[in-house]
């Protein structure tokens, strides 16, 4: 399922670390760690009164231990409950992001003539769900699929939060040395290899994928990371040119049938 909202006044304590070992940190930095906002919407909420530690009206940039006992508001919770998570198959010429370059941003297909009409969610289409409706993860301008925008910090930090470990899957059309056909045959199996471990970007190794041929044009690459560009740099780096790519699934969370160019709001029981 989605991602619950938290009963009201819910008070968080985590297990306590050996004593002495653990440093305070910031409250907002702790909230996001207990999974119970983004750290914007936690400084959001403490501005506004809604969260306590220790029984007391907690103020922003507060240092917290992790023995604190942290408390929010039913209004907090409220609020939470109303952010939607909207699934877009983006087509190529969009941005994920901001406009650029004259380039549309993904967030402009989100009208109500484009929303799918096979989705079923019961949320009812508002202007208020483009407010703070950010990409969890990128697609650049050149690929195509599933594109995830949404205003639950707590869906975005799962997914591409530094510690997220959720799988992305993408279907890679590739050349080789001019070759578009049967490139699975002229392809060196070392090549293969290294796709799967071994290569590094901007200095730092990438963790292990699973690489393998969907048919003799075309890669299936699953990863746990997302570095810029990552597929397409790691198929330079053994001679590969990327002439299509489509993400067809984040977590357990697949494109399906989802026409291009279209979108629809994440179901109540799917989680990613």
């Amino acid at each position: 399922m989605a991602i619950p909202p938290k009963p009201a006044a819910q008070a968080l304590r985590s297990a306590l670390p050996p004593q002495g070992q653990a440093e305070p940190v910031r409250l907002n930095k702790r909230m996001a760690d207990l999974g119970l906002c983004s750290r914007r919407q936690a400084d959001d909420w403490i501005a506004r009164g809604w969260v306590r530690v220790d029984g007391r009206a907690a103020v922003l940039g507060q240092a917290v231990s992790v023995q604190a006992r942290i408390e929010v508001d039913r209004q907090a919770h409220e609020r939470q409950s109303q952010q939607v998570t909207v699934l877009i198959n983006k087509p190529v010429g969009f941005v994920s992001g901001q406009a650029e370059d004259g380039y549309r941003p993904a967030v402009s297909l989100l009208q109500p003539a484009s929303r799918w009409r096979e989705c079923n969610s019961a949320t009812r289409w508002s202007p208020q769900h483009l407010k703070a409706l950010a990409p969890a993860g990128r697609l650049d301008i050149d690929s195509v699929g599933l594109l995830v925008l949404t205003q639950d910090g707590r869906i975005a930090r799962q997914l591409i939060g530094e510690d997220s470990q959720i799988e992305k899957e993408y279907l890679v059309r590739v050349s080789w040395q001019g070759r578009s056909q049967d490139v699975q045959s002229a392809l060196p199996a070392q090549s293969l290899r290294l796709l799967q471990h071994g290569l590094s970007l901007d200095g730092r190794e990438l963790k292990p994928a699973q690489v393998s041929w969907q048919n003799p044009e075309q890669l299936r690459f699953v990863l746990r990371e997302g570095r810029k560009r990552q597929i397409r740099r790691m198929c330079e780096q053994v001679g590969l040119v990327v002439t299509g790519l489509k993400r067809i699934r984040i977590g357990a969370v697949s494109l399906g049938q989802l026409p291009l160019g279209q979108w629809r709001y994440l179901r109540p029981d799917e989680s990613f």
